[in-house]
């Protein structure tokens, strides 16, 4: 009797890792996404937009500010009795790159802080009114807007933007904790797990698209999911710095496309998990896949399962990868 109710306890821890090794991961948390832009087809006016329609207060986390029309926009309603607040990054060149926005800014009476010098803040977020968050893949770099592929997301579930608040008070007072958790918000530090489990939940496709590949943890996720028989399809702006990289996913099975910057650069960190027109699970943020960008940035996305997210990704991504060279 004891050895039989070993043997159903062994049967089942071994069937237990085989289902977690097989892609039989537990459900990812996910959020609400309310409405999804596409760069560089469609522009930076919605963020303007929302911006002119505060009434309360604006709050932004960037890493990178070089935009006349949104400066001027932030001290229009600064002066105007908003209450604005910009957080920037200052590691590495960083300070130099985004001092004279912050410069007029401040003279503009907008606040404003710099993140630490010691960690990168490379979260891309705006909050209007503490009712709508805009997190998005790319920098407010006006200069980049026409060339680069970046998405942006609105949600407006009160719990994510209640602790993207919160994680933005905090940081802007330099009073650096954990960020606030809420359903399908992905915060770094710390954000490999669940970009892995998002990877290892898919039955039949994952999508991809981003800036860097130098994260061993990634990797193996699309690596496994290859073996496993899902179709993984990567799409990269070509750089050799990634070639070593691309090579092994390639020879694991994944499919890779990269782009000319003539094309589009691919400035996107997004991951579509079984993405269809009427079903799929969605990453949009701003990690990149590097141990900096998961494991010691600041950094902010969303997963959702909201289908103009998963409809936006499913459609570019496979676009840009069938212009690709393989």
């Amino acid at each position: 009797m004891k050895r039989a109710v070993v043997v159903l306890i062994v049967a089942m821890v071994v069937s237990t890792f085989v289902g977690i090794h097989a892609g039989a991961k537990s459900p990812v948390a996910v959020t609400p996404v309310s409405r999804v832009w596409t760069e560089p087809q469609v522009g930076f006016s919605f963020l303007r937009n929302a911006i002119n329609q505060a009434k309360r207060s604006i709050d932004i986390s960037i890493y990178e500010l070089s935009d006349s029309i949104t400066v001027n926009d932030l001290i229009v309603k600064a002066k105007g009795g908003v209450l604005v607040r910009v957080l920037l990054n200052s590691a590495y060149e960083s300070k130099t790159y985004n001092a004279p926005a912050a410069a007029l800014l401040k003279a503009g009476s907008v606040q404003v802080a710099w993140a630490p010098s010691g960690q990168i803040f490379h979260a891309k977020y705006v909050l209007v009114d503490d009712q709508a968050a805009y997190i998005g893949t790319g920098n407010l770099v006006s200069g980049y807007y026409s060339s680069t592929r970046d998405f942006w997301v609105e949600v407006t579930s009160h719990a994510d933007v209640a602790a993207i608040s919160a994680t933005f008070y905090d940081d802007f007072s330099h009073n650096y904790v954990s960020p606030k958790s809420a359903t399908g918000l992905v915060w770094s530090p710390g954000s490999t797990s669940a970009l892995v489990t998002l990877i290892a939940s898919a039955k039949k496709t994952v999508l991809v698209e981003n800036e860097e590949m130098n994260n061993s943890n990634i990797e193996q996720a699309l690596i496994a999911a290859a073996r496993r028989g899902v179709r993984v399809e990567v799409v990269m702006t070509y750089s050799s710095q990634y070639s070593a990289a691309l090579a092994q996913l390639k020879s694991a099975g994944v499919r890779v496309a990269t782009l000319s910057p003539s094309q589009v650069y691919v400035h996107a960190k997004v991951i579509c998990s079984d993405c269809t027109r009427s079903s799929g699970t969605a990453f949009i943020g701003s990690e990149n896949f590097s141990i900096s960008s998961l494991v010691y940035n600041r950094e902010l996305g969303v997963i959702t399962k909201s289908l103009v997210a998963v409809r936006a990704l499913e459609s570019t991504i496979n676009a840009d990868f069938a212009l690709g060279q393989a």
